[in-house]
């Protein structure tokens, strides 16, 4: 499986996730037995991490909106952006602009043009918003390893 189609799953599996409260392992258990999103240990892996961390990927985004809610982003683009933001704050080795570059890969795939250009718009503040940080600082996390 490539890096694109396990942040593709992860997505995909985050955006079942906002649509009910079942367990992530009941999640993983039904997508694995329908075989519709392929899953594999980095799948889960990432799919885990978001999950565990969505409050604080949440508060993050949620500092680079402009005139827009939580709740107004629309539900795919709301999983790209938490996949997309987990990648660049808590997987060690992870170049941001090829975070930004798949989830918006990604929405090309899932969205509108629109959403396109929103999810680009947030994660390029985030980004510069990274860059203009002293070391050391930001969301409180502890990176992962990424490959």
């Amino acid at each position: 499986m490539t890096r694109h189609q396990m942040r593709q799953s992860a997505v995909m599996l985050t955006f079942e996730r906002l649509f009910n409260d079942d367990s992530i392992e009941s999640i993983l258990e039904t997508a694995k037995e329908c075989e519709t999103v392929p899953v594999d240990d980095k799948v889960i892996a990432l799919f885990r991490g978001v999950d565990a961390r969505r409050d604080v990927l949440d508060r993050e985004i949620e500092k680079h909106l402009k005139n827009w809610t939580l709740p107004r982003i629309s539900r795919v683009s709301l999983a790209v952006l938490r996949v997309a933001m987990y990648e660049i704050l808590f997987v060690e080795d992870m170049n941001t602009d090829i975070a930004i570059s798949e989830a918006v890969k990604i929405a090309q795939e899932f969205t509108g043009r629109e959403d396109v250009s929103f999810i680009n718009g947030v994660l390029s503040s985030v980004s510069k918003s990274l860059k203009a940080q002293p070391a050391g600082e930001g969301a409180d996390h502890a990176p992962v390893s990424g490959d």
